[in-house]
């Protein structure tokens, strides 16, 4: 965990001759560190789209994503239906377009809660001595030791099914995660030369982990989160293909790979398109992700 928070180290030259390695330039590492890559930026531009598709879908989408037309039902894919048409002849592109929105608000959404559920817990298990500390983290190891999905379903059976018991399950599931990296951020941020030099200075509790403990947590809760996000449309759509997350006839990705199993040899493109849409989004989110986290470490 120190490596997250201790700058990217320079090259060092120990021969004066020709075979000697030259450390890259300060100008060099700003250049390598202030842009995305080439990936990174594909993938942002791939998220760009997926947000301008959930803010605006008719712009891509055309047709109403609820309109059913019975005599057009199970087309393949044309021009008049890019993506085909589902068993009640409503438009595929419509729908895989429409339902970025809940896989993206789901997405973010759960994320969030995990994020601060496990930075709450991680503050707690670093600030708050040596009982709470086992206690977090025994909790967070029983929690990685079990399915993620596992626990979402156990979440979803309290609260019922739906968009906002889906953001709870996913969230409350990915919480561990953030929980254990925080803790161990925290605790070397409390053994660093600043803060004990605060302590000494008499600074009030509070004060310390607002301006030391938490600026060193913050940069790499926000780079995991971002892969967290691709993590969490991909978990989110798994629990509307069971049929638990958003319910019909809103599109939603999962959902409509559930309701293309039943034509998968007369109409794969029912579920091949929602099944490419999570694919890409969640790579493009997670390609995106750790371009910012190499960026982070960059500075």
């Amino acid at each position: 965990m120190s490596g997250i928070l201790d700058p990217a180290g320079t090259p060092t030259t120990g021969a004066t001759g020709p075979t000697a390695t030259r450390a890259p330039s300060g100008g060099a590492e700003r250049r390598r560190g202030g842009t995305l890559g080439a990936a990174g930026l594909v993938a942002a531009v791939v998220v760009a789209l997926a947000v301008l598709a959930a803010v605006a879908p008719a712009l891509l989408g055309g047709a109403h994503p609820l309109a059913v037309d019975p005599g057009a039902a199970l087309l393949p894919p044309s021009a008049a239906h890019p993506f085909g048409t589902d068993e009640s002849g409503r438009d595929v592109l419509a729908r895989v377009v429409a339902g970025t929105r809940p896989s993206l608000v789901v997405g973010l959404a759960a994320t969030l809660v995990g994020a601060t559920t496990g930075v709450l817990l991680g503050l707690l298990a670093g600030l708050g001595g040596r009982v709470l500390d086992a206690v977090v983290g025994r909790v967070t190891e029983v929690a990685f030791a079990l399915p993620l999905l596992l626990v979402a379903l156990v979440v979803i059976a309290v609260t019922g099914p739906g968009p906002v018991p889906a953001v709870l399950a996913v969230g409350f599931a990915t919480a561990p995660g953030y929980a254990r990296i925080v803790r161990g951020l925290v605790r070397t941020a409390r053994e660093s030369q600043v803060v004990e030099t605060a302590v000494l200075l008499g600074r009030s509790p509070a004060r310390i982990v607002v301006r030391h403990v938490l600026p060193a947590a913050l940069w790499p809760v926000v780079a995991v989160g971002t892969l967290g996000v691709g993590q969490a449309v991909v978990w989110a759509s798994a629990l509307s293909y069971l049929g638990v997350g958003t319910p019909p006839p809103a599109p939603e990705w999962g959902a409509m790979l559930a309701d293309g199993r039943t034509y998968l040899q007369t109409a794969p493109w029912m579920s091949t398109f929602p099944g490419l849409a999570i694919v890409v989004l969640a790579t493009a989110v997670t390609v995106l992700g750790r371009a910012i986290r190499r960026r982070g470490g960059a500075r």
